[in-house]
């Protein structure tokens, strides 16, 4: 298992991915600058560890030194040069993502990896020095209970790094998909679909939000509902998505005016408490 590595954004995503690198024995930093969020995300990886515990998934004396191996810092130049892997997750918005990938660049890792759900790999690469070092890490949410990563490999994106980014998912006890750069890569585009579709009948009054989520798991026998997941994911996650495919890929992928409206009334879903559920 790589020894050492670094998750920059302290978001929903970044709290998960720290903690089952974490967990793995990785000794790993979360970079957040916001010190109100990272006093939060500290309480988060806590309440997960203790979760951990009480499902079986860790042993009472595992508990501290999971908690032990994460530290937070406020910027990436905190971090220690030459990690194994730097995961960017910051919100989707390219200016910001290149940003942030040039200060991690910087710190010459020997992988890079956005955890994007919607942005362009070969876009993110394009204005990289070593762009064979970068590619797409997509995980998702909850980290530790979801055994998926999709794998985006850019156009100069090497072997090797392709075959560090599998090995690295593969340490983490999960399974591995290999998609090239395309918009909405495999699942993103699939699920988005699915999830603006159900904010629309949400829209017309074709059914309650508990009764359109009831159907698809149900009838298709999905985990969650459409809505219920966007709450997971977070409104604003959905609503930068939405915007970015619809650029991309046409106006099928438009947001719904309710999506716009509730994340305007900073109605995020499980995060602000308030979404297409109460939390």
């Amino acid at each position: 298992m790589p020894d050492s590595v670094a998750v920059v954004g302290g978001g929903t995503m970044g709290v998960g991915i720290a903690y089952v690198f974490a967990m793995s024995t990785a000794r790993t930093w979360i970079v957040e600058p916001n010190q109100q969020r990272a006093e939060q995300l500290t309480k988060e990886l806590q309440a997960a560890a203790a979760e951990g515990h009480r499902r079986g998934r860790l042993q009472a004396d595992e508990v501290g030194p999971l908690l032990q191996r994460i530290t937070c810092v406020a910027t990436v130049e905190e971090t220690p040069t030459g990690l194994d892997a730097i995961i960017e997750s910051v919100p989707e918005r390219l200016e910001l993502k290149r940003r942030v990938l040039h200060a991690c660049e910087a710190m010459q890792p020997r992988l890079l990896a956005s955890n994007t759900s919607s942005l362009s790999i070969n876009e993110l690469a394009s204005t990289l020095a070593e762009p064979s070092k970068f590619l797409g890490m997509h995980f998702f949410n909850p980290v530790w209970s979801l055994q998926l990563v999709e794998v985006v490999r850019g156009d100069a994106t090497s072997e090797d790094s392709l075959r560090a980014a599998i090995q690295l998912s593969e340490r983490l006890g999960k399974q591995v998909v290999v998609v090239r750069d395309a918009p909405g890569f495999a699942t993103s585009r699939l699920d988005l679909a699915g999830a603006l579709e159900a904010m629309r009948m949400l829209e017309e009054g074709v059914a309650r939000a508990e009764d359109i989520d009831r159907a698809v798991t149900l009838a298709y026998r999905h985990p969650v509902g459409p809505l219920w997941l966007s709450d997971l994911v977070g409104l604003d996650v959905r609503l930068d998505i939405s915007r970015q495919l619809a650029i991309t890929l046409g106006p099928r992928f438009q947001p719904p005016q309710i999506l716009i409206d509730m994340v305007a009334a900073g109605h995020l879903g499980k995060k602000s408490g308030q979404g297409f559920y109460t939390w």
